[in-house]
């Protein structure tokens, strides 16, 4: 069976509460919820973590180097326009990731339009809300059917 570990980066616990006309009103235990049921659909195993802590993101991830974790979905919330040291742990453990974002970073703010993972990602799937999530699934699944 094939394990995907799905990371939430900061702030993402407040998801539901926090500016839901960007991010939605879906809570991330929904999220992660939803995710579970498809997961358990496909034969995938998932494991959910969110951290506040850029350290603790990048301990976690190092850990799914050895772990048995096979795909990486990643939403690292706003780590994706700062965090080189995010960028350089996922380049590390070299395992295949998505990065998903709730909202679509290109028609924010200027800030927001150059993503530090991007060109490390298989894919990047934005602005569906917490169906990116799915989405993002979906096209792992795909990928390890074949």
């Amino acid at each position: 069976m094939s394990s995907v570990l799905v990371v939430h980066g900061p702030n993402l616990d407040l998801l539901g509460r926090r500016e839901p006309e960007i991010y939605g009103r879906q809570s991330l235990a929904e999220i992660d919820t939803a995710m579970e049921r498809f997961a358990a659909q496909c034969s995938v195993a998932i494991e959910a973590f969110q951290s506040n802590s850029e350290g603790e993101i990048i301990e976690r991830l190092h850990r799914a180097a050895d772990d048995g974790t096979d795909w990486i979905i990643i939403n690292p919330a706003g780590l994706t326009h700062s965090s080189v040291v995010l960028r350089d742990a996922l380049a590390a453990i070299a395992l295949p990731f998505v990065e998903v974002h709730l909202s679509n970073p290109a028609a924010r703010e200027a800030f927001r339009h150059r993503s530090l993972l991007a060109d490390l990602a298989v894919g990047t799937i934005a602005g569906f809300g917490a169906d990116s999530y799915l989405l993002a699934l979906q096209a792992v699944v795909n990928r390890i059917e074949v």
